[in-house]
């Protein structure tokens, strides 16, 4: 998640977009090409639920002839916050897919595959990173979380965010972080209070109308050598719905001119040269399944299209030719209708197709892609991961997006480049990026209940006109796909 892989989409991982499914029995060695990034990645299974156990982090440290930009820590931890299922991942979407239901609430939240203490769970299974009396950790946070945005915070010290999504970032000071689903963040804390055990926690962040459980989960920074008791008993994070702590802290993430960063190259509005505006939205199909228990299932999607996974990986469609019907390089550029996406709906019947749709951009351009929540569904924010590229956030604001007066307030001096960006639940994004990376890619939400219901699309970057500007040539260990 986040490596982009240059020109090598085939080790890039989701089913049936850049590979089928590693089969039973078997096995399969992914290569792994860094580029431009630094510091905190991660990697998950992408077939069905299963990355909701299935992932881990990929630490990217300073080159030998490099430093971090800011004072070297004496120490790291790694944090990966997940969510907690008393089941098993692929049986529990399977079943709901079936019904046409949504799927359950997790039944608690972790840190580092711990419950805490709130939970009514025994002592032992409480998270502790043990620390020394003024020394500085650097903390690698990863939102492994199935379904929800969280709040994270350690009880009486200040967290200081220095690079998201494996770019480094202008260090500023917090007394808590938001991080989405797919989102890393490295953080640096003190450990310069009074000696004792503190409280780390998280809680979900939710601007939905069906927000997740609101579960505190805990975890223990405990200085060397001491054994009482904790010195913060009450937890302080903001509250699930608040809104302004959430816009408080993402609207202070900037970029960095640092050598250890690639050079800022924003597109210009000159550049531009490929705009998409998409519409995300939780919508209904009919529910055809035998096991049905609703006549409506819910569908989610992109300008009304409800991604389908076709039986052969797009990238080996596409890189072929020779196979046809997989998919459709006609991906709509525009929503199919205009209306108050953020308001009164009543009367606003917009039909959903389901489809296997690919947005195809040529090698080099410029592409500006609007991201746009609706109140379709139960509305809420959308997490946004776009594979084989680190984009600009330009823009953001609530309402419906202005194609006229919204571009005047982008910010084209010091976006941050991430590769996971949260539209918030009642308004916009916009990022933008060069094509210079050829291949087959996917984006999708992060709320893996709207990756399954469909709110997905492929963008495929055709090539450019030399071999060092076009897709490396396919392995011949790639997984077969079944019937073939």
């Amino acid at each position: 998640h986040g490596v982009k892989q240059p020109r090598n989409p085939w080790f890039d991982g989701p089913e049936f977009i850049t590979q089928c499914p590693i089969r039973p029995r078997t096995n399969f060695t992914y290569k792994i090409i860094l580029s431009e990034e630094i510091g905190t990645l991660w990697w998950h299974a992408h077939s069905d639920w299963t990355r909701g156990s299935v992932h881990g982090a990929i630490v990217i440290l300073p080159a030998e002839n490099e430093t971090y930009p800011f004072p070297t820590p004496d120490g790291e931890q790694t944090i990966i916050l997940e969510s907690w299922y008393n089941g098993n991942f692929k049986k529990i979407i399977d079943k709901a897919l079936a019904a046409g239901t949504p799927p359950p609430q997790p039944d608690a939240y972790a840190i580092n595959g711990h419950l805490g203490d709130t939970y009514g769970c025994p002592t032992d299974t409480i998270f502790r990173m043990e620390v020394d009396y003024e020394k500085t950790y650097l903390l690698r946070i990863i939102n492994a979380g199935m379904n929800e945005q969280q709040f994270f915070t350690i009880m009486n010290h200040t967290l200081t965010v220095v690079a998201v999504d494996a770019s480094y970032v202008r260090r500023f000071k917090t007394d808590y972080i938001l991080i989405s689903p797919g989102q890393t963040m490295d953080v640096l804390v003190s450990a310069n209070r009074n000696a004792g055990q503190y409280y780390m926690a998280t809680r979900p962040f939710s601007d939905s109308d069906v927000p997740p459980v609101d579960f505190i989960t805990t975890g223990i920074f405990q200085y060397t050598n001491f054994v009482g008791g904790s010195n913060a008993s009450l937890i302080t994070l903001p509250a699930m719905n608040n809104t302004d702590a959430m816009l408080n802290f993402i609207s202070r993430i900037r970029n960095t001119n640092v050598t250890q960063n690639p050079p800022i190259n924003v597109p210009g509005d000159t550049d531009i040269n490929r705009r998409v505006f998409i519409t995300l939205a939780v919508n209904d199909l009919p529910c055809k399944n035998s096991k049905c228990v609703v006549s409506d299932g819910f569908a989610a999607s992109l300008n009304n299209v409800s991604f389908v996974y076709p039986h052969i990986d797009v990238l080996q469609a596409y890189y072929s030719r020779n196979i046809r019907g997989v998919f459709a390089e006609n991906f709509p550029f525009l929503p199919p209708e205009f209306y108050d996406f953020t308001g009164n709906l009543t009367g606003v019947v917009s039909a959903v197709e389901v489809g296997t749709r690919a947005i195809c951009v040529n090698y080099g351009d410029a592409v500006e892609i609007v991201l746009q929540s609706t109140q379709m569904g139960a509305g809420g924010s959308h997490p946004i991961h776009l594979h084989g590229y680190s984009f600009y956030w330009v823009g953001a604001g609530f309402g419906n997006f202005n194609g006229e007066t919204d571009p005047s307030t982008y910010n084209l001096v010091d976006p941050p480049l991430m590769n996971t960006i949260d539209v918030p639940g009642t308004g916009w994004v916009a990022i933008r990026f060069f094509a210079n990376n050829p291949g087959v890619w996917y984006m999708h939400c992060h709320f893996e209940r709207h990756t399954s219901w469909g709110m997905s699309t492929v963008l495929i970057v055709r090539n450019g006109s030399t071999i060092e500007t076009s897709i490396r040539p396919r392995p011949s260990t790639m997984p077969r796909c079944h019937r073939t």
